[in-house]
């Protein structure tokens, strides 16, 4: 098969030839002071600061012994300098430990390939996270809804794509997907609910489809959370508000050796609320977290965690704008109080690190997940069912596998580096229950309208090189993706019992350039090739069409550093889409359209005036449209235009912070001929907070100024009790009124 045949290349070429290092060269070694990890591309000034070199893979670096004695310079961002006299042959195979320092935006590199990370790590730094949904609002550029009060996935939107739960943007958590592919709500559903906000230490993340290593989901972008690897302190946290709202955190830090050689902890959650809704929410969830490190070796590096988590809820589903209007219901009001549902996962994953040289490592990835969801909706109410209601039942259980191997090995030529990547792997959901049904308050099954088993493959390899000469950073890499789909429709006697199958395969080439004109700008062209996921109930049926749709898009942009406290980053992006088959859960249905363009613009900023003052803004506009529709009936429903979030955070006295952040979402077309459009938004939430060094305490107010928004909203044919014809009008979530939520924690 020709996937096999392009994989096993690359495994070939991942294990050629080694490094070694010269004997007029002295080795040292720089690592983490807290988890001990070797730190990759640090700076080193020799021969008293006339030459430089940088930290490997392995965190090593060598020094001419003809310099010596010298006081070697070792700086890296995040890190405090440190200067290390080297005298003698005594000090050959010493270790430097570099700590940590407080992160601030004029420690931030442009030029740096972490730049991104390192942005989203002050913002995280700033503002402190309690949720999932604060997690997901502190990627710029992604903006996020919740019409299930916590219980189902956010809806994502990012770059002119209403992504639902995640069709177009891959979600991740650690480097394991967290996107359920073909699942009974939507295709991509992403829920990250089984993360404990307090355990994410940094936020990954990239705009478009440009990067080799992620490949399904990533049309849009991708965001990889990123958890501690160990705790430096145990905490209890104990938090409540309004609307009967409760929250208890523990972080235990359970293993920490003297050498920090392991660490080990675990954290566990329980969250419950109302809600402000008529209809108790009576929303329940629970979470547990545990992660465990070891350095075998000084080479070898093992990494397990296990997480777990249980949600259930009442929602009051999307109401239509003329039941509140009519005064039916009111505002907090519901038109079928029986929605809700419940849902679990739980994760094992383990991570491997090999540092063969210092040029070059493997990593390697295993992953299991068991999934389960339960979720009952009403969009539509009497249009259907004039007697019972249309009330549906979507039910998913599964077993998710995956695993991915990775090579890297860094070449040092002549004025120049080269640096060599490349990495296979395999995803396989063995779906057991996929099922779409008509149901009468939860408990009676009137009808069902799908029942699918099945499994979906994703086997991938991908090779790139980052090419560093002078100003120039020039990144090229190919992609390949082969999917394999099975699936028994078991409504469908005559395909049983062998099913229908089909194979699909992506090539997906990408180009990337970047030019530091100086150390306060940068340009940078990105470009490349994704495609559009699709869900099995799709592509298996429809044999003759496009199983995975092509992406291809560009962005251009700057980033520019004027003085240290100052960073801004506009950027301007396009994207065409071979085409957008979307399985529609709700009904069971697929809803084809064609090809569609999005271009836009991005502009971020981040300023530092003052140590303790800090402000931070991501304003984006998108324009997106279908090209084979005509003018006036091609807007791309749902699709975001204007997008903006922001917070300014200001720490005074002696450990007081304030807080305030914003988040505004423009009104956008609700349906392709613009004739219905959604209602925008602007909504702001102030944290009061004071920290010591055991303990501390907030007071967060949630939605200050109690505007009246609707946070998720769509256009959607409905019929109530008593009407005659059905109508066609704005359904939405209200978003939440005011709100207090007062937290203490202790540290121990």
């Amino acid at each position: 098969m020709k996937i096999t045949k392009i994989a096993a290349v690359f495994l070939v070429m991942a294990f050629s030839g080694k490094m070694m290092a010269q004997e007029t060269e002295k080795q040292l070694l720089i690592k983490d002071a807290d988890d001990k990890f070797p730190i990759v591309d640090a700076l080193v000034k020799y021969d008293h600061g006339n030459s430089h070199t940088h930290t490997g893979t392995d965190g090593t670096f060598a020094i001419p012994v003809k310099s010596l004695p010298d006081t070697l310079v070792i700086s890296r961002q995040e890190y405090d300098e440190v200067k290390w006299v080297v005298t003698s042959d005594e000090d050959k195979n010493k270790v430097i430990f570099l700590q940590h320092k407080p992160f601030q935006i004029s420690e931030v590199a442009i030029n740096h390939s972490s730049f991104l990370s390192a942005i989203t790590k002050v913002d995280l730094n700033k503002f402190p996270v309690n949720s999932a949904q604060d997690l997901l609002r502190k990627v710029p550029g992604l903006f996020i809804a919740q019409h299930a009060g916590g219980g189902k996935a956010e809806q994502l939107f990012l770059r002119g794509f209403d992504a639902d739960h995640g069709t177009d943007v891959s979600v991740n958590v650690d480097g394991m997907p967290v996107n359920i592919v073909s699942h009974a709500h939507g295709q991509g559903y992403s829920d990250l609910h089984f993360v404990i906000p307090e355990t994410v230490n940094n936020i990954d993340f990239g705009k478009g489809a440009y990067y080799m290593d992620r490949g399904d989901f990533n049309t849009a972008g991708y965001v990889d959370f990123q958890t501690y690897n160990g705790l430096k302190n145990s905490m209890i946290k104990l938090e409540g508000g309004s609307f009967n709202s409760k929250r208890v955190l523990g972080m235990f830090n359970i293993l920490h050796d003297d050498l920090g050689r392991k660490n080990a902890y675990i954290a566990a959650e329980y969250n419950y609320t109302d809600g402000p809704f008529d209809v108790k929410q009576n929303f329940n969830r629970v979470n547990i977290f545990g992660k465990y490190n070891q350095w075998l070796t000084d080479k070898d590096y093992f990494n397990i965690q296990f997480s777990t988590f249980n949600s259930s809820w009442n929602a009051s589903g999307q109401i239509p704008e003329r039941a509140v209007d009519e005064g039916i219901i009111g505002r907090w009001g519901s038109i079928d109080p029986t929605e809700g549902g419940k849902t679990s996962r739980t994760n094992l994953q383990m991570n491997f690190k090999h540092i063969i040289s210092p040029s070059e490592q493997i990593d390697a990835m295993a992953f299991y997940s068991k999934y389960n969801f339960n979720l009952y909706s009403d969009f539509t109410f009497n249009l259907k069912d004039k007697d019972h209601g249309d009330e549906i039942q979507q039910t998913d259980g599964r077993n998710i596998y995956g695993a991915e191997v990775k090579y890297t090995k860094t070449f040092s030529l002549a004025n120049s580096s080269l640096n060599w990547t490349s990495g296979i792997g395999l995803r396989n959901d063995d779906i057991n229950t996929l099922q779409l049904n008509h149901v009468y308050h939860r408990d009676m099954l009137l009808d069902r309208l799908s029942d699918v088993t099945g499994t979906e493959t994703n086997l991938h390899a991908y090779s790139g090189l980052v090419w560093k000469t002078g100003k120039w950073t020039i990144n090229p890499a190919l992609r390949v993706d082969h999917f394999i789909f099975n699936m028994h429709n078991l409504l469908d006697v005559e395909q049983l019992p062998s099913g229908q199958s089909k194979e699909a395969t992506r090539l997906s080439p990408k180009l990337n350039f970047s030019y530091a004109q100086n150390d306060n700008v940068m340009w940078f062209l990105k470009t490349g090739m994704g495609f559009h996921s699709n869900d099995l109930r799709v592509v298996v049926p429809n044999k003759n069409e496009n199983t995975l749709p092509y992406s291809i898009g560009a962005d251009f942009g700057v980033r520019l550093h004027p003085f240290k406290s100052l960073i801004i980053t506009p950027a301007l992006w396009y994207m065409d889409l071979q085409q957008e088959f979307v399985y529609v859960g709700d009904d069971a249905v697929v809803e084809p359209s064609g090809k569609s363009r999005r271009f836009g613009a991005d502009l971020g900023v981040r300023f530092q005036p003052l140590e303790n003052f800090y402000l931070n803004a991501d304003i984006n506009y998108s324009h997106a449209r279908f090209t084979e529709e005509e003018k006036g009936q091609d807007y791309v429903p749902l699709a975001p235009v204007v997008t903006s979030t922001g917070s300014v955070n200001w720490d005074f006295l002696d450990g007081f912070s304030l807080g305030l952040q914003y988040r505004y979402l423009g009104a956008r077309p609700a349906v392709e001929d613009n004739s219905i459009r959604t209602k925008a938004y602007f909504v702001n939430d102030l944290m009061l907070s004071y920290n010591r060094q055991k303990w501390g305490a907030n007071v967060q107010l949630n939605n200050l100024f109690n505007v009246k928004w609707n946070e998720a909203q769509f256009a959607t044919e409905t019929q109530l009790k008593g009407e005659a014809e059905p109508i066609t009008d704005l359904t939405y979530t209200p978003g939440s009124p005011f709100g207090v939520r007062v937290g203490v924690y202790y540290k121990f």
